[in-house]
């Protein structure tokens, strides 16, 4: 037993003489080093692209920038670093590294805020979708081994007079670097970031470290019911007398450029183009993400006075809707409307109903059109009713649509749109919106069959998508480093006769407003002109039909 036990300590010995014994703030150090050199290519990148170096002095600046990186995350690490912790906090600290600098790389992502609620939001499906073979490769590599490593590395056996006195020391210094090095870079460093100020979105991992903090701080708790908006909110009657049915469906991932009415050469719309449909060309969104995007199309206050606490605390478009006297109905295709149908009926397409549209992991858009045939013909009121559309949601793409609609060839089947070329990760989404294009004509025509309704459909998305412009992937980037492609976004309307002789609707003056200057600000208001609504919350300025109108009738 004792040359077992001497045998087992000389093998722990030898396996780990290579690696010199250190304190917990050195090796802390060494990981904050690792985070400088190794997951933030996307951050240098951005700076020399910034700011190309063209001598000695701007080389040395960048190590300046570098010292003032590992100080800021060191300061950050020490006061939570002793022996029992270190390992697993940097542990930790790697993993979310690794995954931060794969997305900041492969698809140009940038973790503010916005970043880190679509990353709290994101369902299981989503989450299972951006898991591929080549993530997996990427951790194992630049999360496993470093993992790998710390655990193996031997650390220093001191008293906790010591241990404490050695933390102070290894602060302070820290934080003298940081002074002295933020000192010395501080007119290059502040010029750069206050011209660029996206790019602190891009320091690994403290983006989201800070993001996340933010996020908590402001995830304070909330009134328990919604404060009510609209509550005086009235229709007018319908002119005909026949129910008016509105179907608004809130598309996903869609981007104008690649939308056939918009202008886009490959015709990715011929169904619609049939249509007398009008097609709103030059309309923006409100973010480059479904969190922020979808509360705010459905809230009053638009994206210059976007305040997210507000629009969490007060009921939204859907609710002035039911003031006024429509029923209301959210069917979700999607995970979840973001609390924006929260006071309405709510269902999902259920799998087992239809089979040839659904599988395990969901169920195509075109279950929407099933969705509502079912409940169409017991309409008696005026209603509106919301379709959300999982669209053009990435990166599977190829998963959007059904094998009929594989048009654009060759296509991008994975998830991992690294191993694709930019031609086939173009033609999968192309692809998408054929579908999305079907799945619109169907919608129409299942209205024009409702001769007993009045009825129009409006789609709009929620925000755009890039598709490998500049490097970038994906959408949800800041706002104002976006690209036109994350920001603009599709918007169209169909409507029957009986429809705008019921809303009292001039086509033709609606139709001249198609090439204005729209955004996400404009639908609140112009869907309660539409429909025929007034109330005080209604701004005339932001309604497009407000000069459409024939005289109205009288309040119902």
């Amino acid at each position: 037993m004792p040359d077992s036990i001497s045998l087992a300590r000389l093998g722990r010995a030898l396996s780990r003489s290579w690696l010199p014994a250190l304190s917990p703030q050195a090796l802390t150090l060494l990981a904050c080093l690792g985070f400088t050199l190794f997951y933030n290519q996307r951050f240098w990148s951005a700076v020399i692209e910034a700011e190309p170096p063209t001598g000695v002095g701007d080389w040395g600046q960048l190590v300046g920038y570098g010292v003032v990186m590992i100080a800021l995350h060191l300061v950050v690490c020490l006061p939570l670093v002793n022996r029992l912790s270190v390992k697993p906090l940097l542990s930790l600290l790697v993993l979310l590294a690794a995954s931060i600098s794969y997305f900041t790389g492969h698809y140009g992502a940038y973790f503010d805020t916005h970043m880190i609620d679509n990353v709290l939001q994101t369902d299981t499906r989503e989450a299972g979708e951006l898991l591929t073979p080549g993530l997996v490769l990427y951790l194992l590599l630049f999360a496993g081994l470093p993992m790998l490593v710390i655990w193996r590395w031997p650390l220093r056996q001191r008293s906790w007079q010591r241990g404490l006195g050695m933390s102070l020391l290894w602060l302070g210094g820290s934080l003298g670097v940081l002074v002295v090095s933020l000192l010395l870079s501080f007119q290059s460093l502040s010029s750069l970031m206050r011209n660029h100020h996206e790019l602190r979105y891009l320091v690994t991992p403290g983006n989201a470290l800070v993001s996340t903090g933010q996020v908590m701080a402001a995830d304070a708790p909330l009134p328990e019911e919604r404060l009510p908006i609209g509550e005086d909110a009235a229709r007018q009657a319908s002119a005909t007398g026949k129910p008016r049915l509105l179907v608004m469906v809130v598309g996903e991932t869609v981007r104008a450029s690649s939308w056939g009415l918009s202008g886009y050469p490959r015709q990715t719309t011929p169904r619609l183009a049939s249509r007398d449909v009008i097609n709103f060309s030059e309309v923006a969104s409100c973010g480059t993400n479904t969190a922020v995007s979808l509360p705010c199309m459905f809230s009053p206050l638009g994206k210059a006075n976007y305040d997210e606490r507000y629009i969490r605390s007060h009921e939204s478009l859907l609710d002035v809707l039911k003031h006024a006297g429509y029923q209301v109905a959210w069917i979700d295709n999607q995970s979840g409307c973001k609390g924006v149908c929260d006071g309405v009926e709510r269902q999902s397409p259920a799998p087992d109903a239809y089979p040839t549209l659904c599988n395990d992991s969901g169920c195509l858009d075109g279950a929407l059109t099933k969705e509502l045939s079912r409940r169409i013909g017991s309409i008696r009121e005026d209603t509106v009713i919301v379709l959300h559309m999982l669209g053009n949601h990435g990166p599977s793409y190829f998963q959007r649509y059904p094998e009929a609609f594989r048009v654009f060839t060759p296509t991008c089947d994975t998830a991992d749109l690294a191993q694709c070329s930019r031609e086939s990760i173009v033609n999968s989404y192309d692809n998408a919106i054929l579908y999305t294009d079907n799945v619109l004509d169907d919608l129409i025509g299942l209205l024009e069959q409702q001769t007993s309704l009045a009825t129009a459909l409006l789609y709009i998305s929620d925000h755009g998508e890039s598709l490998g412009e500049k490097g970038i992937y994906l959408h949800g980037l800041p706002y104002a480093i976006a690209p036109e492609e994350q920001t603009r976004v599709p918007m169209t309307w169909w409507s029957s006769r009986a429809f705008d002789q019921a809303a009292g609707l001039e086509r033709g003056c609606l139709a001249s407003r198609a090439d204005q200057s729209l955004s996400h600000d404009h639908l609140f208001h112009s869907l309660l002109g539409m429909l025929g609504i007034e109330s005080a919350i209604r701004d005339p300025r932001l309604d497009i039909s407000q000069a459409c109108h024939s005289p109205k009738g009288t309040a119902a």
